[in-house]
């Protein structure tokens, strides 16, 4: 292969409240720790097992870091892609440690939030929309404020039973 390629995908939750730094020109940083878990069955005793993950989260694109100051909390459900990067330092004896972390920085960074705005912990479905894009529900369509309220427009007649003739 001619290329190598270092991508991270991670779909969790926020363990505490970001921490935001600036650096010393007024550039936002933002640090979090992001917990996923895998379950399964124990083969032999037949009961649940789970496994926690923790990953630390560094975030340099600046419109990111405002996203996280202002929507990010503790609980809240993320999708996260990044870059692995290991960086060097010393601890307070001078021994050399190495951390290693998933960084946003530039363009191949994504960060959605999956409980929607400010629902940190939360369980509702879709994404927020950060750019004043309208929000879609999960058929395509716009959700109106009341039942009562709704279009009969080609673009919002969408059927909600649409998936009745789907014969799987």
């Amino acid at each position: 292969m001619a290329g190598s390629v270092n991508k991270v995908i991670l779909i969790g939750n926020v363990g505490a409240d970001p921490e935001i730094r600036r650096t010393q020109d007024g550039r936002p940083i933002a640090n979090l720790r992001i917990a996923t878990s895998e379950t399964w069955r124990d083969r032999n005793s037949g009961e649940r097992r789970e496994k926690t993950e923790w990953h630390t989260v560094v975030v340099f694109n600046e419109g990111l870091c405002k996203v996280v100051e202002q929507y990010v909390k503790k609980g809240a459900k993320l999708y996260i892609e990044g870059a692995l990067q290991t960086r060097k330092w010393q601890d307070q004896n001078g021994n050399d440690r190495y951390s290693t972390e998933v960084v946003l920085q530039g363009f191949g960074s994504t960060l959605t939030m999956l409980d929607g705005r400010g629902e940190g912990g939360g369980d509702r479905r879709g994404g927020a929309d950060f750019g004043g894009a309208p929000s879609y529900d999960d058929y395509g369509s716009q959700p109106s404020s009341s039942s009562s309220s709704r279009s009969s427009s080609s673009a919002s007649s969408f059927s909600r039973d649409m998936d009745d003739d789907i014969p799987f």
